[in-house]
């Protein structure tokens, strides 16, 4: 692939391009952004990374790769627009959460379509993400469309109907850890430590606890229950997480997150 063209220029689609300029995927010659009118960042892009940017439609012709990655809500109105410029030959990438490759085909026409939900930590190569793909993606398509997730972390071939799991679980699970380290940070400093201590100490607490859960054969209540004696310390944590209903907590919020992403697939 030789021009690689983003729509939308968010924090997903830069954390992408950083990534693949990163891991030398591609160089910034044939990585190409425009959105519908944020100038500004547009610029933003260009003087970071190198990148092509602008709004003039020749920025559409000759594309390889067509990357949808504007805001989920202004999809249909994008790819109406986007349309006319582009031709059949161009491979389209959906990281568009919730919408569907049927509404995409419906928009843009019978063509090679992937849906992928990445994370945003793609941007230092450790991207977890679940991609599917529709009939008309070629078994050399298929490979470099994994080879792509592959160079910025890890990637799943899975259903289109288990995106929505997926993108509950990972597209939106960096959030979740910070919105964790935020109170981690929170109670830290409030029990006496400084925040960068507090830092220091519960990332290399989640790396490692994630290191450990990738090494091992246990299962995480098993590994669990090895950390946590009677009477200790540990236990008296637990006991309290489940006086606050943490499992149910997490349940809710995977569930709704879902239940959005469905959603959105049936908007129009």
């Amino acid at each position: 692939m030789k021009k690689i063209l983003f729509i939308g220029a968010g924090s997903m689609a830069e954390a992408l391009i950083q990534g693949w300029i990163k891991q030398k995927v591609f160089t910034t010659q044939e990585i190409y952004v425009t959105n519908r009118s944020d100038k500004d960042r547009l610029h933003f892009l260009h003087d970071t990374y190198g990148v092509n940017s602008n709004f003039d439609d020749a920025i559409y012709q000759n594309a390889d790769l067509i990357i949808l990655a504007m805001k989920p809500k202004d999809a249909i109105a994008a790819m109406r627009e986007l349309k006319p410029k582009i031709t059949e030959q161009s491979a389209v990438l959906s990281i568009l959460a919730g919408i569907a490759i049927a509404t995409i085909i419906e928009h843009l026409g019978a063509r090679p379509v992937a849906r992928v939900m990445p994370n945003t930590s793609a941007t230092i190569g450790m991207s977890a993400s679940g991609i599917a793909f529709n009939d008309k993606v070629t078994a050399e398509q298929r490979s470099t469309f994994l080879q792509l997730l592959e160079a910025v972390g890890s990637v799943i071939e899975v259903d289109e109907d288990q995106l929505h799991a997926v993108t509950a679980l990972s597209g939106s699970g960096p959030a979740y850890i910070y919105y964790l380290m935020e109170a981690f940070e929170r109670v830290g400093t409030k029990v006496g430590l400084p925040k960068d201590t507090v830092r220091l100490l519960m990332t290399q607490t989640l790396a490692g606890t994630a290191e450990m859960l990738k090494q091992s054969v246990d299962e995480p209540d098993v590994l669990r229950r090895k950390v946590t004696s009677p009477g200790g310390t540990t236990e008296a944590g637990i006991k309290a997480l489940e006086q606050y209903h943490f499992n149910e907590a997490i349940e809710a919020c995977i569930k709704e997150a879902e239940a959005r992403s469905r959603s959105l697939a049936n908007s129009k």
